[in-house]
């Protein structure tokens, strides 16, 4: 069986745009692949280094999230990123060979230091490409589930793994992205994508109550000013949303849109109704599992069955390398 690796960073609850862009997919294809979710703690503190408690308290908060989206304990192994130490001694090795310049023209890297406002990137941020790239590769995984806007990451991946191959022997995978089919989310406020640190996210956690109030409250198209005026669906967040959750109604909703035959309000109704069929068995599940305990054994064990494979990984690699210096003749 083929595996699949991918996961999170523990800077805050998981929300819509994580559903569509990674969640949905990682539901599905759990039964298909051997799936190791990561919890990537390391890499939240790459831009959260000054609140680390933080990051303590969202680790069992995303995991909790990842659960409560369906995946299912007894099939993937979810693991916390920092306790699996061979991650750690892969990104040392990788970062042997891969340049400062390919990182510093990964177009994520650019965006995201913007975003933080980082002028003087600091290493960690820099190369966190690289322990991404070990992240992929201890369990020497062959497929990633991924966001549109992490695919120049898989890229460094795919390279770091071929070029150590070329080195040293055929040890890694070059692992392939999966990219939904809705990859990337609008936020509430029409202007960038959803985001947890934008303020712009409709959480799988909230409660009707919150849901009505966002979604009530997001932007649609400007230019419709009165109830009959003739709407452009193609800039609304709002039909970005039913396409994502309300496929089935998509075409007569564009249609009414642009006769002015219905209004916002009764678009945004509609959407507040299919975003609870989705959510509301989502916030039962999360019920079930958050008891004491239960979620940081599922910890424990995920993390335990990632440090196995890790160790395998290093095995090869080791012995690839020549440096498996107590191995017997």
């Amino acid at each position: 069986m083929q595996r699949i690796l991918t996961g999170d960073r523990p800077t805050g609850p998981l929300h819509l745009g994580h559903f569509v862009g990674s969640l949905r997919n990682r539901v599905k294809l759990q039964n298909q692949y051997e799936t190791y979710i990561i919890v990537a703690d390391i890499q939240a503190l790459t831009t959260h280094w000054e609140t680390p408690e933080l990051i303590r308290t969202n680790v069992r908060e995303v995991t909790l999230d990842n659960i409560a989206a369906g995946l299912d304990p007894e099939k993937v192994s979810i693991f916390v990123q920092s306790m699996v130490p061979q991650i750690a001694e892969l990104t040392v090795l990788f970062g042997l060979y891969t340049s400062v310049s390919r990182l510093k023209h990964n177009p994520t890297i650019k965006t995201e230091a913007k975003q933080y406002g980082f002028t003087d990137m600091t290493y960690g941020f820099l190369g966190y490409p690289v322990s991404q790239a070990a992240d992929i590769l201890f369990c020497r995984a062959n497929l990633v589930p991924v966001g549109e806007d992490q695919l120049p990451h898989v890229e460094v991946t795919r390279f770091v793994a071929r070029r150590f191959n070329e080195l040293y022997g055929e040890v890694f995978p070059e692992p392939r992205a999966m990219v939904s089919e809705i990859s990337r989310l609008i936020g509430l406020d029409g202007n960038t994508k959803m985001s947890k640190s934008l303020g712009n996210a409709i959480y799988l956690k909230d409660e009707p109550a919150e849901i009505k109030k966002k979604v009530m409250s997001a932007v649609t198209d400007p230019a419709r000013i009165h109830r009959t005026d003739p709407g452009h669906p193609e800039i609304c967040t709002i039909f970005a949303y039913h396409k994502a959750f309300n496929s089935s109604e998509v075409p007569e909703i564009e249609s009414s849109c642009r006769k002015g035959t219905i209004g916002c309000v009764a678009c945004k109704k509609n959407l507040i109704n299919k975003l609870e069929e989705t959510l509301a068995p989502i916030r039962e599940r999360r019920v079930r599992f958050d008891k004491p305990g239960v979620v940081e054994d599922i910890l424990f064990e995920g993390t335990n069955r990632a440090i196995k494979a890790g160790e395998k990984t290093m095995g090869l690699a080791r012995e690839a390398m020549h440096t498996d210096y107590w191995k017997e003749s």
